[in-house]
């Protein structure tokens, strides 16, 4: 299992739009992936888990992947956020 912890910039947080994107990419690997928020934790590829996050600008999240693409899936998730969310 690997983890990395980030920084939500953009300035909508993961809501919407932004979480659509995530999940979508979240969706393209086979590992079990999540995130996390403060205490709490969420299926990535579950747009109702994510948002029930309410993941804002500023927070730190934590992003989780088991299984054979998960050095990829971390990566690509990170790249994601690092980019705005391709917004």
């Amino acid at each position: 299992m690997l983890s990395k912890n980030i920084t939500i910039q953009n300035s909508v947080g993961l809501h919407a739009r932004p979480a659509t994107y995530f999940i979508q990419k979240a969706n393209s690997y086979k590992s079990s992936i999540w995130i996390e928020n403060s205490d709490r934790r969420a299926n990535a590829k579950s747009l109702l888990g994510v948002l029930s996050l309410g993941i804002s600008k500023g927070d730190e999240i934590t992003i989780l992947a088991d299984g054979v693409d998960e050095q990829e899936a971390v990566d690509g998730l990170v790249e994601l956020i690092l980019k705005g969310f391709n917004e």
